[in-house]
């Protein structure tokens, strides 16, 4: 195996499948073949939009700010996606078999040489559908991490299980795209009192309610009905915790509003846009709310010892196996071969076609989805 296909977005709009070169395979590497690589139709998709902030920005790791001067990302962007299953075909290293099965974050490629030094891998369970496995290494830590930050909220350093900060109580969750599903999915199977997600698309919602959850349409002010229900003292209602993960400034504003007072948003999602419609003087104000951003690349300050990386993919272990079918069932709505991908991602990008999950495949006659 001397090459692999590779997606590229060469422009705004216009996504192909471009050849690579893979490099030999050295002493102490690996090389796996795709078997699934799941599509971020949030983040991959601004770059095929073409509103991702790197396309128009320069930014600083160091200080930590986007700035103007060239962009830090130019097209064609290549590399892109972080829910990679692999089959390992060749291995130069005993850190992992040949026939093993990894999760790994290596963009959509079919074929990938790693080196154990440099790229992060976890090896999945025998009892885990490889196709869930797009999960293990990025998508579910994500959300996980969300969870975390919840906790961390909740108990400070004094953290001991993922579910420490929803546990027993009440959880709202607003966006029911895979980051929302996932995510509400964690809270429930760690014993939240009631999980309630808030959307706008009804096939959505359905979706939500297929895996367990409640839902609330948010075309009809859901604060209201939210906080006549979840009723804390006289003046003191709402939800414990929102998850806010919809990168759109209105599902900002409507999250806060269903917090109770002094209640924290932790917010999982990426804006690309301004957020004339998130109102800080209303109930971020009156209420004393907290917002806190929950990226994978940072947990909590003094959790990073003990809940790191690797044990947020464990936790998504958990969580799939018990969870599992349902989310395969679902969620993943749409496989397709890696021929396929240049037109799913252009037909996503302009709304042509909708899906939840969309995984590529090295092949798809049993995948169903």
């Amino acid at each position: 195996m001397n090459v692999a296909a590779m997606l590229s977005i060469e422009a705004p709009g216009r996504v192909e499948l471009v050849e690579e070169k893979l490099p030999e395979l050295p002493e102490g590497g690996f090389l796996v073949a795709t078997t699934h690589s799941g599509v971020s139709a949030g983040t991959e998709l601004t770059y095929v939009k073409g509103t991702n902030p790197y396309l128009t920005s320069s930014w600083d790791p160091a200080l930590g700010l986007f700035s103007e001067g060239t962009p830090s990302v130019t097209y064609p962007v290549r590399g892109i996606g972080y829910m990679q299953v692999g089959l390992v075909v060749e291995s130069r290293t005993r850190a992992v078999a040949e026939g093993s099965l990894v999760a790994m974050a290596y963009g959509h490629r079919t074929a990938y040489v790693a080196d154990p030094m440099a790229d992060r891998f976890v090896v999945l369970p025998d009892d885990l559908d490889p196709v869930l496995g797009v999960y293990v290494a990025h998508m579910g830590p994500i959300c996980a991490n969300g969870l975390l930050h919840a906790a961390h909220d909740l108990h400070g350093p004094a953290v001991r299980h993922l579910g420490d900060g929803v546990r027993g109580r009440r959880v709202a969750v607003v966006g029911a795209g895979v980051v929302g599903l996932l995510t509400a999915c964690f809270a429930m199977w760690a014993d939240a009192a009631e999980v309630v997600v808030v959307d706008e698309t009804a096939a959505r919602l359905a979706i939500a309610a297929r895996l367990g959850a409640n839902v609330l349409a948010a075309d009809d002010d859901p604060a209201v009905a939210l906080k006549r229900r979840w009723r804390h003292s006289p003046s003191d209602r709402g939800a414990d915790v929102v998850f806010q993960c919809r990168g759109q400034p209105r599902a900002l504003a409507l999250a806060l509003r269903l917090l109770r007072p002094q209640g924290t948003l932790v917010d999982l999602a990426f804006y690309t846009q301004g957020a004339q419609e998130v109102r800080l003087g209303e109930e971020f104000h009156h209420n004393g709310l907290t917002v806190r951003c929950a990226q994978i690349g940072r947990v909590p300050r003094g959790l990073a010892h003990a809940w790191d990386r690797e044990r947020l993919s464990h936790e998504t272990i958990g969580l799939l196996r018990e969870r599992g079918g349902p989310l395969r069932e679902h969620v993943i709505t749409d496989v397709v071969g890696f021929p396929e991908a240049p037109g799913l991602l252009s037909d996503l990008a302009t709304g042509r076609r909708q899906a939840i999950q969309a995984v590529l495949c090295d092949h798809v006659e049993d995948e169903g989805g």
